[in-house]
């Protein structure tokens, strides 16, 4: 396993300052890339509800909102901001819009996938079916890769700093829950 942690990256908040996430040693982290207009953009509310259950005992909630997937996130960083709180009632940190794949991806991201590949689909999520097409036709080896898939894609980070788990945009928000309690 590699000798880094996330507490060896820094991120920037949505006015561009950096943030160490060595700031949130000893807490539980899930990590998140998001997008204000897709299927999965209701999860805006379990992310919070997460985040409001579990934040006095240690969880940390950041959101990254990422328009690579089907441009799904167009907005400006305030907009995005805007959106979430509005909508939804967001106020767990949205850090500054990134790229996760590819030439351009956010080291964090980076780290994030080479720690933790793709986890699978959940076969009985109302929309794995068109997930798995859509990415089949694209790439046939899709599975095999370690990208990120979609929107909502969550890493689990331990207090050490390491990954615990990797959950695809159709997991369940019951086994995150479950995965969360059993860290903190």
């Amino acid at each position: 396993m590699n000798e880094k942690t996330a507490y060896d990256f820094i991120v920037k908040n949505k006015k561009g300052e950096d943030i160490s996430l060595a700031d949130y040693r000893g807490r539980v982290m899930l990590i998140v890339n998001t997008a204000s207009k897709c299927g999965f953009t209701p999860q805006f509310a379990d992310l919070e509800r997460l985040w409001q259950q579990y934040r006095e005992r240690g969880l940390v909630v950041i959101g990254f909102p990422c328009n690579q997937f089907a441009e799904q996130d167009p907005g400006t960083d305030d907009e995005i901001q805007e959106f979430c709180q509005v909508n939804f009632g967001v106020t767990f940190p949205l850090m500054k819009k990134i790229e996760v794949n590819g030439p351009g991806a956010d080291p964090l991201f980076q780290w994030l996938q080479g720690e933790q590949g793709f986890a699978g689909w959940d076969p009985a999520h109302q929309l794995t079916p068109i997930l798995e097409e859509m990415l089949s036709k694209a790439d046939p080896d899709y599975k095999q890769k370690p990208d990120i898939k979609w929107n909502f894609t969550k890493f689990l980070i331990d207090k050490a700093g390491h990954v615990a788990c990797r959950f695809e945009p159709t997991t369940d928000f019951d086994a995150i829950a479950r995965q969360i309690e059993a860290l903190l």
